[in-house]
């Protein structure tokens, strides 16, 4: 009995079962594959891959005797460890400082064995697992705003006064951001107010832009600026939404009874935002619908050269993240 309690301990000891088996699914940024399909995944530009399970759900609740994995990626070489691949001996692999150049097919294969406990007869498993993995990067904002404000008529040199007047305000209250007002513009319109006589109003409308000059100044801390340049723009929208909110304000409490010819129209202030992608990345819902808000990077067979939103048709690109159609 005692040489029984022995072998259990020495036994035991020698396997180390002193730490438990982690449990598989209790692990934020495992991604597990499927038999099949492939797995679409993700990945910010110069951030680390998800770790991918060479394995699907069902294979990675049993037990698995001998397994073998292999990964290959999407130039068709077999992945080995390096400065931005890593693939541990349980077959996880993880890419590292994520780049659009690393979009593609990840494959691997699993390899195991099936083994008949009364004959110990071996059988050898395999099955294939497919990631398709795509850099992406956040849009870059702007935002296009539209207010009115009353003036006395529609013809005279006041109203374009007045008007480059308020853009250069508007300038001066964002610059400290390297935002900058672009496209501002105007038109004059006679409107019949109900129950009232007939009024000019100024129509004004103007996009506020992230990239002032300069802007690149404040991202020599950071690799890419989208979180920068889309927090300062951000600010500039609150700004500029107060100074707004602020004219309301001023008009009600101190002209109550004789009011300016010009004046701010209250309710008038619109805000939009507008997406734009850097080049070699754009938006496309029906290819990315888990990531329809992100800027994708154009698939083979497509290219953007601008700050466009969309990826072109050009049949001569063989890449991912192509800026150009040779």
């Amino acid at each position: 009995m005692r040489a029984w309690v022995l072998l259990s301990a020495v036994l035991w000891y020698l396997a180390g079962v002193g730490c438990q088996r982690p449990s598989l699914f209790s692990k934020k940024g495992f991604v597990y594959g499927k038999l099949e399909h492939p797995v679409k995944i993700y990945v910010k530009i110069h951030q680390n891959s998800p770790a991918l399970i060479c394995m699907d759900l069902d294979r990675a609740s049993k037990e698995t005797v001998d397994p073998t994995y292999l990964w290959i990626g999407p130039n068709e070489n077999t992945l080995t460890g390096n400065n931005r691949i890593n693939v541990t001996n349980t077959g996880t692999l993880i890419v590292k400082d994520f780049l659009e150049s690393l979009s593609g097919l990840y494959t691997c294969t699993l390899s195991y064995k099936n083994v008949k406990a009364e004959t110990q007869e071996e059988s050898v498993i395999q099955k294939r697992y497919d990631f398709m993995i795509f850099a992406y990067r956040e849009p870059d904002y702007s935002y296009q705003m539209a207010v009115r404000f009353t003036t006395k008529s529609c013809v005279g040199r006041f109203n374009d006064m007045f008007f480059r007047l308020l853009k250069k305000i508007l300038d001066n209250l964002i610059s400290d951001l390297s935002c900058h007002v672009i496209e501002p513009s105007y038109k004059c319109h006679i409107v019949k107010i109900p129950e009232n006589d007939l009024i000019y109003e100024l129509f004004i409308a103007f996009q506020v832009n992230p990239f002032a000059e300069g802007w690149k100044s404040l991202c020599t801390e950071t690799i890419d600026c989208e979180e920068i340049t889309n927090h300062n723009i951000l600010k500039a929208r609150d700004r500029i939404e107060e100074f707004f909110r602020s004219q309301a304000y001023i008009l009600y409490h101190h002209f109550i009874k004789t009011r300016p010819a010009m004046r701010f129209v209250e309710h008038s202030f619109q805000v939009a935002r507008i997406d734009s992608c850097r080049p070699g990345f754009g938006k496309n819902e029906g290819l990315h619908s888990n990531c329809a808000s992100c800027c994708v990077v154009c698939n083979p067979g497509t290219f953007s050269p601008d700050v466009d939103v969309t990826c072109q048709i050009c049949v001569s690109v063989h890449h991912y993240g192509a800026k150009s159609c040779p």
